[in-house]
């Protein structure tokens, strides 16, 4: 069975229904109550300098008509934070971070109703946000043009302005209109915090589907076992896809890559140069190259690579730079003219991505996938500076920001 024939707008579809009808009992919405009273004022983890977090006190606006206030209960660090943290290359200091967040509303504007997928909000509720779609506010779940976050906002990388609650590295978030906001008070914490990294591998998955190439039955190999990586193992295991393997330099990481539904592992410290590394990877798949490959590094060195892994005829995925990582060397003759291989590039998401990923998340913990496994160290929103720096220092897997 060809995976590209499945109508992705069908089950998608289909999901909102389901939301929009109450279908999935939300367990967590048993007693919505709102979180206490609101204060006037509250903090802000803004990164004042270069590996400097602070924390500020800022008032709460007041809330417009269309405006919602949500109570933060914990955020993931992401690559991008760290970036920032260390770099700045988006020249955004002072900057409010956080962008892989999720809460619980306390309050809200008279016109706030639905979410962007029309289900029900309320005081209580816990939600997501996505994009802030500035210049198309009214676009929605069945557009066809599918618009991915790189043409809009995000909360946690806007610019410093004088809402200051911006991020959700904070206690309280202000999300304004024109957001795209969703109700997944069905999903716990954990699998909340994740929803933004799983959309991005939605998001390449779908993308490698347009090849035409990317089968039930593909040999696929999945290069990079950080979160990216992993999710993305992940997200072909719940496919049906079985014949995976994994590619690092973290024996730890090749082990969870197993758990996570890999059926083989290399690990490219064991091998010395490409060619070899390419025989490694061939003898995983019992004497066969890859039909499509996954770049999940960020590394140029492991962009060059995965060509050498990938058979005539087969596909990849490049979604591992998020920001200028620098050039990667390769020889366009042997590595994709001579063997036809067809390349798609992903970034980010859509929209119709983060409805497919709640029913990802529910459809991996059903057939015993451990994603809550991924997040591997807490910190309090007082620690933020030690959370990035873990991250950094490439300890763990997900770092997150747990608010008390």
């Amino acid at each position: 069975m060809d995976i590209n024939s499945v109508n992705v707008e069908e089950i998608v579809k289909q999901v909102l229904s389901s939301m929009q009808n109450g279908d999935s009992a939300p367990a967590a919405t048993a007693a919505k109550k709102p979180a206490g009273a609101i204060p006037k004022t509250a903090r802000v983890a803004m990164l004042t300098q270069l590996e400097k977090f602070e924390l500020k006190e800022y008032p709460i606006p007041p809330l417009g008509d269309d405006d919602i206030l949500v109570k933060v209960e914990g955020c993931g660090v992401c690559g991008t934070d760290a970036h920032e943290f260390k770099r700045d290359p988006f020249g955004m200091i002072p900057v409010a971070l956080g962008h892989e967040g999720t809460g619980e509303i306390v309050a809200m504007g008279k016109n706030v109703k639905k979410d962007s997928a029309g289900k029900p909000l309320n005081i209580g509720d816990k939600v997501v946000t996505c994009m802030i779609f500035k210049d198309n506010p009214d676009i929605t779940m069945f557009d066809l043009n599918k618009q991915n976050v790189g043409g809009a906002d995000v909360y946690g990388l806007l610019p410093d302005d004088d809402i200051h609650h911006n991020g959700w590295f904070a206690d309280y978030i202000f999300v304004r209109k024109g957001s795209s906001i969703f109700n997944v008070s069905d999903l716990d914490l954990d699998s909340r915090i994740l929803i933004e990294p799983c959309a991005v591998l939605i998001h390449a998955v779908e993308r490698a589907k347009t090849t035409g190439i990317l089968k039930f039955n593909s040999r696929v190999v999945v290069q990079g076992c950080g979160p990216i990586g992993l999710i993305c193992i992940a997200i072909l295991r719940t496919m049906g896809i079985e014949n995976i393997v994994a590619v690092d330099g973290d024996e730890k990481r090749l082990a969870f890559a197993k758990e996570m539904g890999a059926d083989n592992s290399v690990n490219f410290k064991n091998f010395k140069g490409q060619e070899e590394l390419a025989k490694g990877v061939e003898a995983a798949f019992g004497g066969y190259l890859a039909d499509f490959a996954f770049q999940c590094t960020g590394s140029p060195v492991g962009h060059a690579n995965i060509y050498k892994f990938i058979r005539n005829g087969g596909g990849l995925c490049e979604l591992g730079f998020f920001i200028n990582g620098g050039d990667a060397t390769i020889n366009p003759h042997f590595d994709i003219c001579a063997k036809e291989i067809t390349t798609v590039g992903s970034w980010v998401y859509t929209l119709r991505d983060y409805a497919t990923t709640f029913d990802f998340l529910k459809r991996a913990k059903a057939i015993g996938l451990p994603m809550e496994k991924l997040i591997t160290h807490r910190y309090p929103l007082e620690e933020i500076n030690e959370a990035l720096k873990t991250n950094l220092a490439m300890q763990g897997l997900k770092i997150a920001v747990i608010n008390k």
